[in-house]
């Protein structure tokens, strides 16, 4: 057993044996723990497991809420909640200010230019012609990506990943993979290896910063050419509609036809001469199916759990995320690409089980973050919800206030990154400019918006002279000097873009209200006997209590707190 290993489980005896030594010996020592598998599902809201259940079997979705730990009031404590943030706020327990992951993208003052979180041009992707097509491309935040190389260099604190590396003298494994690339890059942190899907190239693909060239196995995988099995098919209801919520809903008004995947079942694949194929298939459970089977392929090969060192493996599934934006979250897509991942989580667990088992297999599932409900469905309710257009705040009105009190000419406003406004460097520049006052009369004129809420000045923000009230807080977390724009959006609830390079999209997560902060946090496996937690607690705890688990370093930016329960729950090895 690793030394990382033995400090876990005297630290767990002692705690069982209430810190006696004559007691020790009467407390079963656990079974080591070979592997830790963290599940992140790319927008699953906290109610979802509860709404859609009914369609679930026994080995997937049900295994983690009836055999785990399952917080059933967990919550992302920072303001922006986007992919990158929630994904490495997971991975590090840091909030954005501190980790510096404050957005999908954010403006560069230095490069002038918009960046893309993990993009790197000093580490290519090893596969030539594998980034970023923005003729294919549904992703807008990677068409702004000034180079197609990848790495987590931007992640300015470690993860766990990163700290079980450090523990173990490089012997842990440690994997990070996704569809997404930020999802992969974020989990695996600074140590680990990571691997996304590549649609362009139809394959699992990474960068030069990990690998100097492809382990065998992998071109064996990406030679199975697995997409292939889909060209010609159709994204099938897995249940008779009747069997499900929204099974009479499956042509709602607001669901967008993208480029021919459709808006009813079956939504056509079509073949793999489209240049959207790849695209459809990460529409709907084929891109979760094909990461599973990328997780299975990596477990095997490259020998985790094979021996009494604990190995790490992120897998963060995007298709949840892809339907959400297309269909919304109240919709029969929606519902059935959750029944379909309840049976591929199921058949992942099984092969781990049969070839680690679950008692050596520590299991923890959470989301990057949540979602709002379409504004078309939320109408059928009452007038809830909307679009904001900030492409149009430039031409306004209030910007032309702001140019005359503080005597500026020209462009005021550089862009609107999310959920950054940033300020053109002629305004930032402008003689004798002061630029609290600029930077809050921007914000007072911005309230005054259709669909805005709040808006904070980052001056103020840096100050600290702003009310300590929650939504403050959350928003501090999210701030970074170095990162962070000039102004704080916060839009109304259920208020968003809609519209990304000419895409438009049926919902658009990204706020501090509950709906886009709440996530499931599931812990199971590794003798955790079953609990339901209503206690509120947050994103930033998971790593801390892996660090716990596995008696490593907590990592560098780690705020949260150690959830009890896990750690009380598998003490005596139950």
């Amino acid at each position: 057993m690793s030394r990382c290993r033995v400090l876990a489980t005297g630290i767990l005896i002692l705690l069982a044996a209430g810190g006696n030594p004559a007691a020790i010996a009467a407390v079963e020592v656990r079974e080591p723990l070979r592997l830790i598998v963290q599940i992140t599902i790319d927008q699953l809201r906290g109610d979802l497991l509860h709404r859609y259940g009914e369609q679930f079997g026994r080995g997937g979705f049900r295994y983690l809420l009836e055999d785990g730990i399952h917080y059933t009031n967990a919550h992302h404590a920072h303001a922006n909640t986007e992919t990158i943030v929630g994904h490495t706020t997971l991975a590090t327990g840091a909030h954005p200010a501190a980790h510096g992951m404050v957005g999908n993208l954010w403006y560069d003052r230095k490069l002038h230019r918009t960046v893309y979180n993990i993009e790197d041009p000093d580490y290519t992707i090893l596969t030539g012609k594998a980034g970023v097509d923005a003729t294919i491309e549904v992703d807008p935040t990677q068409v702004a990506a000034g180079t197609d190389g990848r790495s987590p260099a931007a992640i300015l604190t470690t993860t766990f990943g990163d700290e079980l590396s450090i523990a173990t003298q490089g012997a842990a494994k440690v994997f990070g993979i996704s569809v997404k690339d930020r999802g992969a890059v974020a989990m695996a942190g600074h140590t680990g290896k990571a691997f996304w899907f590549s649609k362009a190239a139809s394959q699992f693909v990474t960068s030069t910063y990990y690998y100097d060239e492809y382990p065998a196995w992998v071109n064996a995988w990406n030679a199975k050419r697995l997409t292939q099995r889909y060209s010609g098919e159709a994204w099938e209801i897995l249940y008779p509609a009747k069997h499900y919520l929204f099974g009479n809903r499956d042509d709602q008004a607001w669901e967008p036809d993208f480029e021919g995947f459709g808006r009813t079942f079956p939504h056509p694949f079509t073949t793999e001469e489209n240049p959207y194929f790849t695209t459809f298939l990460t529409f709907s459970p084929a891109g979760d199916k094909i990461t599973a089977d990328f997780a299975k392929t990596l477990i095997a090969a490259e020998g985790l759990g094979d021996d009494e060192v604990t190995d790490y493996l992120a897998v963060s599934f995007s298709s949840t995320d892809y339907v959400g934006h297309v269909f919304g979250p109240s919709s029969l897509e929606a519902e059935d690409n959750l029944a379909h991942l309840d049976r591929t989580l199921a058949d992942l667990f099984a092969y781990i089980d049969q070839e680690i088992g679950l008692e050596h297999t520590l299991i923890v599932l959470s989301a990057d973050h949540g979602t709002p409900e379409a504004p078309g469905y939320l109408q059928e309710f009452g007038k809830l919800g909307g679009y904001v257009t900030p492409d149009g705040w430039e031409t306004t009105a209030a910007a032309d206030r702001i140019r005359e009190q503080f005597q500026l000419s020209g462009q005021l406003i550089q862009n609107y990154e999310h959920p950054y406004l940033n300020l053109s460097d002629a305004a930032r520049r402008a003689e004798d400019i002061d630029l609290v006052a600029l930077e809050t009369a921007i914000a007072d004129e911005l309230i005054g918006f259709e669909g805005v809420a709040y808006a904070f000045s980052s001056s103020r923000l840096r100050e600290g002279s702003l009310p300590e009230d929650p939504l403050t807080l959350a928003v501090l977390r999210n701030f970074n000097p170095d990162r962070s724009g000039d102004v704080y959006v916060v839009f109304n609830p259920e208020w968003f873009i809609n519209e990304f390079d000419g895409i438009s999209v049926t919902v658009t997560h990204g706020s501090p209200w509950r709906y886009d902060t709440f996530v499931p946090i599931i812990f199971a496996g590794y003798g955790i006997s079953p609990e339901s937690v209503s206690r509120r607690v947050h994103t930033v705890d998971v790593a801390l209590t892996l660090a716990m688990i596995a008696g490593t370093r907590p990592p560098s930016g780690a705020t949260g707190r150690v959830l009890a329960e896990v750690i009380d729950s598998g003490k005596a090895g139950n």
